[in-house]
């Protein structure tokens, strides 16, 4: 059975961009047809949508249902990848069509960049593309900017303000460290992506001077104001969040390397079935475990049991799909609990919301 994925529409969507143009993208991206995919783009453009709206309601949501597809095992990896660079691919070729050229910059420039081991950019090249059509001059540098390389081009090229984005919530305490660097250096920050939450609770935590849902957002933050915000202070990012004090996230962080290998050797007593496991499946659950010790860490960070329940309850989602009992989770969260440094109650009060969410899902 296909899942249906039903056109984003509002007052400005233009009926054009209907739910048959999503699912002849969709299938483009699919098939890896970039020509097709292409042609989907420009006839919407050619038949009267806008260039924002096509990039925000129906290349965003595309991409979206890639993701989607994947968590739900009906698209492999490689089709994963190889769909987001077709729709990478048809975003440039849109950019640079001449009919469809952003007019030339004259807000002054945004740097628009996602935090250093942040591999998704995709969502950051949208926020790039809709400046850049808002008037806006965009250094936009992809994905995975390492932190002393990101200062020294805010440094060089003096833009107004830096648009973050971060995916992952477990890059969390990274993008903290980011956000003060870039601060520090005089520069405000307008944080953007899955991983600052749905309202933006982390954002406002870590220090950011703004936060946005989306791209259409970021540009009005940007637009009423932020870009012309005094920067803060410098300061050091544990000064924002005093639960820090408890030293538990750094145990954690410290400890990764055991407590992963200590929670692989106990599973294959409390999970019988991992004892015929092939060598991949066992390299793919040791990444898991090490997924949930990093996630269990990003949540001690920014003190938020529901970082890490989210998490559990997508990583059951997944590996159900996947033909993987999602009780295995279980002893997964028991044998960490157990690893755990001794002095960790919030670590394993999130442990314990861990489970009770899974129990209730």
């Amino acid at each position: 059975m296909t899942t249906q994925h039903p056109a984003r529409t509002g007052p400005g969507t233009p009926a054009v961009l209907t739910q048959e143009v999503h699912e002849r993208l969709w299938a483009a991206l699919r098939d890896g047809d970039e020509y097709a995919a292409s042609g989907v783009v420009m006839d919407a453009v050619e038949a009267g949508a806008g260039v924002e709206e096509v990039l925000l309601d129906l290349i965003a949501p595309v991409q979206a249902r890639i993701g989607a597809e994947w968590a739900a095992n009906r698209i492999t990896v490689a089709q994963e990848h190889s769909a987001t660079a077709v729709n990478e691919r048809v975003m440039a070729a849109l950019a640079h069509h001449p009919a469809h050229r952003p007019p030339p910059p004259h807000r002054g420039r945004i740097t628009v960049a996602c935090v250093d081991g942040e591999w998704h950019a995709l969502p950051a090249r949208l926020v790039a593309e809709v400046l850049r059509r808002r008037g806006w001059e965009v250094g936009f540098l992809g994905a995975h900017v390492p932190t002393p390389h990101l200062v020294a081009e805010l440094h060089a090229t003096a833009p107004r303000a830096v648009a973050l984005s971060c995916s992952m919530p477990r890059h969390l305490p990274v993008a903290h460290r980011v956000v003060a660097a870039c601060q520090a250096a005089g520069f405000p920050v307008l944080a953007g992506g899955r991983a600052f939450g749905p309202d933006g609770r982390h954002a406002r935590a870590l220090g950011a001077d703004g936060w946005a849902p989306d791209a259409r957002g970021a540009a009005e933050v940007l637009g009423s104001g932020l870009a012309g915000s005094l920067p803060r202070p410098a300061h050091l990012p544990v000064e924002d969040l005093p639960h820090l004090d408890d030293q538990e996230y750094t145990s954690v962080t410290r400890a990764r390397r055991r407590l992963v290998k200590e929670t692989l050797a106990g599973l294959e007593d409390r999970f019988p079935p991992m004892r015929a496991y092939t060598d991949v499946q066992r390299d793919r659950t040791a990444e898991d475990v090490a997924h949930v010790v990093d996630h269990l860490a990003a949540a001690l960070y920014v003190d938020d049991d529901v970082l890490f329940t989210g998490f559990l309850t997508w990583t059951a989602d997944v590996l159900t799909a996947r033909g993987v009992p999602a009780v295995s989770l279980d002893p997964t969260l028991d044998l960490l609990a157990a690893a755990l440094p001794a002095a960790a109650p919030r670590a394993r009060r999130i442990l314990t919301a861990g489970r009770a969410e899974l129990a209730a899902a």
